[in-house]
């Protein structure tokens, strides 16, 4: 009972601000979203495996390679958001994962969706999941940093200081809402406080350096 008040006093507090959206809670996912899930639908999977869920960044992860593991789901998709991940909250629901992998929010950044609505998209799908698969161990991943220095870097993405405000509020509330939160954003800094360009091809991205170190967090850490 205790913990449910917490969280509704969590959705509270964003949701009066929800209530004034100046934007499309809806957004136009592209194609990439909608292939994306219609090979998931084909897919015959077994129950009480391993899930990565996120955008292009979990995506871009060969899961089964990195942790030797050919029973790893990858529920990444490209161009994903907080609004995407939460409507697909119940084809993940589906797969009673018995640890899930979370790292989303970056593309929401960059459509300027504000931290408020970012929250608690994030919140309402981590309620959602431990509502329907309880045994389900949750990790919610910080957002990565960006390095706006790199080449290539789409400048849409350079919103160091929300990325900030929005891990803060992931950290916060873990021991409230009963979900792990991954600090990978320290792990990736350089000295100047952005990603490390060793770690990226295009400062937004990881490259197989990247995901090693992604990989080596979660060992350390024993998440895995």
């Amino acid at each position: 009972m205790k913990t449910f008040l917490i969280f509704l006093g969590i959705l509270i507090s964003v949701s009066a601000y929800a209530q004034k959206r100046p934007y499309d809670t809806i957004p136009n996912m592209p194609e990439h979203y909608w292939v994306r899930m219609e090979n998931f639908k084909r897919e015959s999977l077994l129950p009480g495996k391993i899930v990565f869920v996120g955008n292009s960044i979990t995506e871009g992860g060969n899961w089964k390679k990195l942790l030797k593991d050919s029973t790893i789901i990858n529920r990444g998709i490209s161009g994903d958001n907080t609004f995407g991940l939460l409507a697909r909250a119940n084809e993940i629901i589906k797969l009673k994962p018995s640890k899930l992998f979370v790292l989303i929010g970056t593309n929401d950044l960059s459509k300027n969706i504000p931290d408020e609505a970012i929250i608690e998209n994030i919140f309402n799908f981590i309620s959602k999941v431990k509502s329907a698969s309880p045994g389900t161990k949750i990790f919610v991943h910080s957002i990565l940093p960006v390095n706006e220095t790199v080449e290539k870097f789409p400048r849409q993405f350079n919103n160091g200081s929300h990325i900030l405000i929005i891990n803060d509020q992931l950290s916060r509330y873990a021991e409230r809402m009963r979900y792990t939160y991954v600090d990978l954003y320290g792990k990736f800094l350089d000295k100047q406080g952005r990603l490390d360009p060793v770690l990226t091809f295009d400062g937004l991205h990881l490259n197989g350096a990247g995901y090693q170190r992604w990989v080596e967090v979660l060992k350390t850490l024993k998440y895995l």
